[in-house]
């Protein structure tokens, strides 16, 4: 079997609504490679001075960090949008993270959409740190769908330089993986690792307890050489306890590593 390198990390995200401090501790108990940091509303995840001890004190890289641009984080780190990802920027060189995860816009931010693709690009091309544009997916209410990003929630329609994937995304817009990752091509920088049913909620289920082929894309991205991070964002919000929690993170990290290997070396 041909082990690659590729990194192993737990967004912060995966522990919500429990703190940033949770998720670097259940990350170093669990033997995760590292962290993926999520900047909410928690302080600590906006705070560069705090990040950076919770990592010194595990011996846990910062592997990524992901712009504020949900809906929750509309007020963190100003309201501008551009003004979140420079801060994010400056955040990932600080830390030593290699990728800046970022939405599309919405739709309603309308001169930000008119200028993202553009001025993501410019922005990737004055640091080293990849800035990966994230798939999202259509909106449903009822039998309708409601489009709400700009230029669109299938970031390989644009010329991005960098893409990440997330599956379970993937599963509530209903389209095929292998299409999406074969469309990213070589501009893949990035994976958030999370099942979904397909039901058109946006589920961030374990792997493996979903219907998307995450077995299928770990062994690819193993025999293919890639050369980005895998980071763990799943729900465990339904977890009864934190030892619960802590077993379901546990599990996503086993799956991982179990199916992150190739039969054979990469040519």
């Amino acid at each position: 079997m041909h082990i690659p390198d590729t990194k192993v990390a737990l967004s912060t995200a995966s522990v919500y609504p429990a703190s940033t401090v949770v998720a670097f501790e259940l990350a170093a108990k669990l033997g995760y490679d590292g962290v993926e940091v999520m900047v909410w509303n928690d302080p600590v995840s906006q705070d560069l001075d705090a990040l950076r001890k919770l990592s010194d004190t595990h011996q846990l890289p910062i592997l990524a960090v992901h712009a504020p641009c949900l809906l929750i984080t509309q007020r963190v780190w100003t309201t501008d949008p551009w003004t979140k990802l420079v801060r994010a920027r400056a955040a990932a060189e600080k830390l030593g993270a290699s990728a800046v995860v970022v939405h599309p816009p919405f739709r309603w931010q309308r001169q930000y959409a008119r200028e993202f693709v553009e001025g993501i690009n410019r922005m990737a091309g004055e640091t080293d740190v990849r800035f990966a544009v994230e798939n999202m997916y259509p909106w449903r209410y009822k039998d309708r769908e409601v489009l709400a990003y700009a230029p669109g929630w299938d970031v390989t329609d644009e010329e991005y330089r960098h893409f990440t994937i997330d599956l379970s995304h993937v599963a509530t817009s209903r389209i095929d993986t292998f299409a999406m990752v074969e469309r990213m091509g070589d501009r893949l920088a990035h994976v958030h690792l999370a099942d979904g049913s397909g039901s058109g909620k946006d589920e961030h289920l374990i792997p493996g307890r979903g219907k998307q082929p995450c077995a299928d894309l770990l062994e690819h991205l193993a025999r293919t050489g890639f050369d980005g991070h895998v980071v763990l964002e799943v729900n465990t919000r339904r977890a009864t306890s934190p030892a619960e929690r802590e077993a379901d993170l546990a599990e996503a990290l086993a799956f991982t590593r179990l199916h992150l290997a190739a039969p054979s070396r990469v040519r």
